[in-house]
């Protein structure tokens, strides 16, 4: 069985709730800030029922008498008693959700989405390329391919964010680059004299790594702008299209394609995304506010 199947099968036997539009209780177990604007929570069913999901999938995390966002999971996947999300306030449903306690109940909906499926990259090098907020969608195919570390060659991870303040999970982060053929780089846009790495955009690390660019999956996540030229210094690079895959983001209501707020051309982020091939989507994925 491979890693999919496994996940795929827990995740059949341990759905929440039937129905997709009525939320579950979980109870928030920690609620921890991870820079001055972006916290993550941990949250636990009050039925006591595992949670399984697909590294990258979302939930609607319901704040009740207010309203949802969707937010990516980014806990491990096999790690399903509890799940976290790292949210950016920026709203009324995350402002408010950053300011609950232990102890309290919020609703969730999920888990909607496709994935990142890690079965692909097995004997494949992982190139990782990400932008700020986007390490937590993309933290929990890191925990995957971790897990199973012999199954994948080379992992690089080129990380940019806007100060050192805001590079999310630094604890990690350090952990991770001391694995056998891990190798992380991280630049942030606005450095100070305590600041001794690299300074700029992230498409400037490539310049200080060898791809095997046959022998190259991708997978990207940040702003549209940053995974645009992400994914052209890929291809310049050799890396086929169909070995590049990112996650897009929209403004998500109902998450299972029926309100129409995140279509994305012929397609939904909520249903057939947010993960996506580059293959799939290039022709759309170029135009300007499509």
């Amino acid at each position: 069985m491979t890693l999919t199947d496994e996940t795929k099968l827990l995740t059949e036997e341990s759905k929440v709730t039937a129905d997709p539009m009525i939320p579950s209780l979980f109870t928030i177990k920690k609620i921890f800030w991870e820079t001055d604007d972006t916290f993550t929570i941990e949250i636990e069913s009050q039925d006591k029922v595992p949670f399984n999901f697909m590294p990258g999938q979302f939930n609607m995390l319901y704040v009740f008498g207010l309203g949802e966002s969707a937010i990516s999971i980014c806990s491990d996947p096999y790690k399903n008693k509890t799940i976290s999300h790292t949210i950016h306030r920026v709203g009324n449903v995350t402002t408010k959700l950053s300011q609950l306690k232990k102890g309290d109940t919020i609703g969730l909906r999920g888990p909607f989405g496709s994935h990142w499926d890690v079965d692909k990259f097995i004997g494949k090098d992982v190139v990782i390329i990400v932008g700020g907020i986007g390490l937590a969608p993309l933290r929990p195919a890191i925990y995957s391919i971790f897990r199973n570390r012999k199954k994948f060659n080379r992992v690089i991870i080129l990380y940019g964010a806007r100060t050192a303040l805001d590079l999310l999970y630094r604890v990690e982060l350090e952990q991770w680059s001391k694995t056998k053929n891990v190798e992380i780089l991280t630049t942030i846009d606005r450095g100070d004299s305590s600041w001794r790495g690299n300074i700029g955009v992230v498409t400037n690390l490539f310049s200080y790594i060898k791809l095997d660019a046959m022998n190259t999956y991708s997978m990207v996540c940040g702003p549209e702008i940053m995974m645009k030229f992400s994914i052209e210094e890929l291809l310049k690079r050799g890396v086929a299209e169909k070995n590049i895959f990112l996650t897009m983001e929209r403004n998500m209501k109902c998450a299972i394609g029926f309100c129409g707020h995140c279509q994305y051309s012929s397609k939904f982020i909520c249903k057939d995304g947010p993960v996506f091939n580059y293959s799939d989507i290039k022709d759309i994925f170029n135009i300007y506010e499509v």
